[in-house]
C-alpha cells in the first residue's frame, strides 16, 4: 500500500525505500540530481501505518527508530514529501468540510483547565532545552528577517522592534504580554518606551524564568509576570500583546478571545496579535503534532478570525503577513538544536530528541510549502486610534534599530 501511494505522488526529487526484506524501491526522477533521500524501514507493520495514516505514524516511526534515514535528514525527507504534497494540494470538498467542522471543535475545547494542562505539556521543559537552540534572549516565535544575511539574535531583535512600534508605545502606559513566554518581549517594552508591563503565562517553567529575568534586569517594579489565564483577568490595559499564543487558543474560544481583549483594552488602546495562519483555508491539527508537541493547538485560516473580530466590535486598523519569515527562524533552531544535542543527553534520551528534531524539522517544511505563515493583526477599538498611515511602523523600526 504504501509503495502504490508513494509511487503516485513522488514526482519532484529522488527518493529510496529500503524494506525489512532487504529489497530497495525507487520513486520519483531517479536521474535527478541529489538530495536523494533513502529511507529504512525496519518493519512491514510500521509501513503500513505510515501508508494508512501518515500524518500520525511517520512521525512516531521515526520517533521509535522503525524508520531512519540512511542518505539525508529527516527535514530532506520531509521538505521532499511537502514539494510533492503541495503539487496536489486542492480546496477541501463538501463533504470533507461538513464532517471537519465537528472534529475540529473537540479537537480544540480548551477549557481553562485544558489550556493550562496542554501549555505545560510542551513547555515546562527545561530552560536548557530551549536555550540550545533559541536566541539569547529566549523568543520563542518567529523572528523577523528585515536582512536575509541576519543571524537569529539580530532578527529577533527586529521582531521586538517591529512589534514595539506596532504598539504606539508612550511612557507611563500599562501593557499586558497574553502568552508572556519567556519575558524576553515584555522586558524590552519596558526598557524600550518606560511602560509598565503584566506578562501571563500558564506555564511555570517560563514564569519562573521570567521573574528571575526581570529582578536581573532591575524592572521587576514595572514588569511583572503571573500564572494566569487571559480570561480570568480584570482591569484596563492601554495596550495588549499576544505573541504566539493564540494557536493554543483553538476556535471554540475565538469569540470569548476577542471579547476579553475587547473588554481588557483601553478605549483609545491598541492590541497586536502576532500569530500563525494558513492560506489555504480551515483545516485539522496534524495527528502526530496534536499528540506529542501541541495537544489542543489549532493554526486558522484567516477566514475563521476575521469574522469573529468583527463581531467583537474591534477594528481590524492593520494586517501584515510575514510568509517566509518563520521558515527561516526555523531552520535557524532546527540547525541549532542538531548542534547542542550531546549537551541534553543527561536530560533526554534518543526518542526525545528525534522527536524533538522530526517537530521542527515538520514545522519548517509546513511554512515552505504547506501554506503556513504569521499574521500581525493591529486591533483597536476607537477608529483613530491609530495613525492613518503606516509610515509610523517603518519609522519606529528605523529609530530603534539607530
Amino acid at each position: 500500500m504504501l509503495k502504490s501511494k508513494l509511487d503516485r505522488l513522488i514526482r519532484i526529487g529522488r527518493l529510496s525505500i529500503v524494506w525489512p526484506n532487504g529489497a530497495v524501491s525507487h520513486f520519483g526522477d531517479v536521474a535527478a540530481p541529489a538530495p536523494k533521500v533513502v529511507v529504512r524501514l525496519r518493519s512491514f507493520l510500521a509501513a503500513a501505518k505510515i501508508a494508512a495514516h501518515p500524518h500520525l505514524y511517520l512521525g512516531e516511526a521515526y520517533m521509535n527508530g522503525e524508520l531512519a534515514l540512511e542518505e539525508g535528514s529527516v527535514f530532506d525527507l520531509l521538505d521532499l514529501l511537502g514539494r510533492n504534497v503541495a503539487l496536489r494540494q486542492r480546496p477541501a470538498g463538501f463533504l470533507e468540510a461538513l464532517t471537519r467542522g465537528p472534529l475540529a471543535l473537540l479537537q480544540q475545547h480548551n477549557s481553562q483547565r485544558s489550556a493550562k494542562r496542554n501549555v505545560q505539556r510542551h513547555y515546562d521543559f527545561s530552560e536548557r532545552l530551549y536555550r540550545s537552540f533559541l536566541d539569547s534572549d529566549l523568543q520563542y516565535s518567529c523572528a523577523y528577517f528585515a536582512r536575509p544575511d541576519m543571524t537569529l539574535d539580530e532578527a529577533q531583535a527586529a521582531k521586538r522592534r517591529h512589534i514595539a512600534g506596532k504598539l504606539l508605545l508612550k511612557a507611563g502606559q500599562r501593557v499586558l504580554d497574553i502568552g508572556c513566554g519567556f519575558g524576553g518581549l515584555a522586558l524590552h517594552l519596558a526598557r524600550s518606551a518606560e511602560v509598565e508591563v503584566l506578562g501571563v503565562t500558564l506555564s511555570r517553567e517560563q514564569l519562573d524564568v521570567a521573574r528571575r529575568r526581570a529582578r536581573e534586569a532591575g524592572l521587576d517594579n514595572r514588569v511583572r509576570f503571573e500564572l494566569a489565564d487571559y480570561r480570568a483577568l480584570q482591569g484596563k490595559f492601554d495596550r495588549i500583546v499576544s505573541v504566539g499564543m493564540f494557536e493554543h487558543v483553538g476556535k471554540p474560544q475565538y469569540p470569548t478571545f476577542f471579547a476579553t481583549l475587547a473588554r481588557l483594552l483601553d478605549q483609545n488602546g491598541v492590541a497586536l496579535l502576532h500569530a500563525i495562519g494558513r492560506m489555504r483555508g480551515p483545516g485539522l491539527t496534524s495527528a502526530w503534532i496534536r499528540r506529542h508537541i501541541f495537544p489542543g493547538g489549532y493554526i486558522p485560516a484567516l477566514s475563521e478570525v476575521a469574522p469573529v473580530i468583527e463581531r467583537s466590535g474591534l477594528w481590524l486598523s492593520d494586517l501584515e503577513v510575514l510568509r517566509l519569515h518563520y521558515a527561516e527562524t526555523l531552520r535557524h533552531w532546527r540547525q541549532r538544536f542538531l548542534a547542542n544535542r550531546a549537551s541534553l543527553a543527561d536530560l533526554y534520551d534518543d526518542r526525545f530528541f528525534r522527536m524533538w528534531e522530526f517537530y521542527l524539522a515538520a514545522s519548517e517544511t509546513s511554512f515552505r510549502h504547506g501554506g503556513f505563515m504569521v499574521l500581525q493583526a493591529q486591533l483597536t477599538r476607537e477608529i483613530d486610534a491609530a495613525p492613518l498611515t503606516r509610515d509610523y511602523m517603518t519609522d519606529a523600526d528605523r529609530q530603534a534599530s539607530a
